[in-house]
């Protein structure tokens, strides 16, 4: 017991110095964890497809989490239906990728979750949409759809053939896409200026999914398999 309190009582510590820090050293913080944490997971995990695997399994809990709090709560307050659209969009692009080039589990588990998360917009505009708050949910998403198709169309993975690049070009604006996908929830929660359990709890597991993905494509664009 006194070890666990002791735990505890350090990871606090260590989050109240973190969160007084300026806003720079933040960033720096954050970017170093991401890189030591991608370099680890690189080192120690062998099949970089179980990225892929593990994101799409922790994005799927996360709306599992947000399907709880939606059929007992009966509210979406604190909810952004933008981003919910945003992953919608990507989501169904992966797929009819995910379905040409490949049509394996991934396909099945992307369109499970494009499933899911039409099913929450669904809930989110007609059934609770009284505790929909319109006004808090204000971030533009062509904010983010359009630079992230521009940037889909530069950078890219090479291909040999026309229909192939498309199929690429699609996939780069998925992955641009889930990246920022959940800018809008956290104008919300920004906007809102307090944050619900079950929304944290989603948000947290958007941001280690995101990590697992983007960690996957940039092994992949940059260490791609030997033939």
């Amino acid at each position: 017991m006194g070890s666990k309190r002791e735990s505890r009582s350090a990871m606090k510590t260590l989050f109240e110095w973190i969160w007084k820090q300026p806003r720079a050293m933040k960033i720096l913080l954050a970017v170093t964890a991401l890189v030591l944490s991608f370099t680890v997971l690189t080192l120690l995990v062998k099949d970089i497809s179980h990225f892929f695997i593990a994101s799409e399994i922790i994005h799927a809990a996360g709306i599992v989490a947000l399907i709880y709090k939606l059929t007992t709560k009966k509210t979406c307050s604190g909810l952004s239906l933008k981003s919910q659209e945003l992953t919608a969009i990507f989501l169904g692009v992966r797929v009819v990728c995910s379905f040409l080039l490949e049509g394996d589990i991934h396909t099945f588990l992307d369109f499970t979750t494009l499933v899911f998360t039409a099913w929450l917009i669904y809930m989110i505009r007609f059934k609770l949409k009284s505790t929909y708050i319109k006004e808090l949910d204000n971030f533009p998403i062509y904010y983010t759809v359009v630079p992230c198709a521009i940037l889909a169309l530069l950078i890219h993975p090479r291909a040999s053939y026309l229909s192939t690049s498309i199929s690429q070009i699609l996939w780069a604006f998925c992955v641009y896409l889930e990246a920022v996908s959940v800018m809008p929830q956290l104008r919300m929660m920004q906007n809102a200026k307090m944050i619900e359990p079950f929304t944290a709890h989603y948000v947290f597991a958007l941001g280690v999914a995101r990590f697992l993905s983007c960690a996957n494509w940039i092994i992949q664009v940059n260490f791609p398999p030997c033939a």
